[in-house]
């Protein structure tokens, strides 16, 4: 297994009105030339999880941040603008964090962030690392 020192939260920046799964993404993935989703979880506006890219596998999320790191990925994040927005419904919230609370039990040294923590994007539409700090 890989060593996993940070989990990263990531939207989809869709409408909260458009219908992404797993699948979706992983099909534009595959048109931007990679293998296939790159995030490891895929959380669905219903609050469903979806798998995406196998645990053992190198995520590819977060630019010199994939190599130890699981990635996470709700759907929604902007709003009809496609400004950003934090509009995850109260599954996707419930959801996301029963799956974190899981994932920091198997990896409790990882640290979570949000991907706008390693970028200039405002993804995940919100505050992340400071929303569940305390995990």
């Amino acid at each position: 297994m890989r060593t996993i020192d940070e989990i990263i939260i990531h939207c989809s920046a869709t409408p909260p009105n458009m219908y992404v799964d797993a699948k979706l993404v992983d099909d534009w993935h595959k048109q931007r030339g990679w293998s296939g989703i790159g995030y490891h979880f895929f959380i669905k506006r219903d609050g469903q999880i979806e798998l995406g890219r196998p645990l053992e596998k190198q995520g590819a999320h977060t630019k010199n941040h994939n190599k130890n790191s699981i990635g996470l990925c709700y759907a929604g994040g902007v709003d009809k603008d496609m400004s950003p927005e934090d509009n995850r419904t109260s599954a996707q919230i419930a959801s996301l964090l029963s799956l974190l609370r899981l994932l920091k039990n198997i990896f409790p040294k990882a640290t979570i962030h949000g991907h706008r923590d390693f970028s200039t994007k405002s993804c995940p539409s919100f505050d992340a690392t400071n929303e569940y700090c305390t995990l």
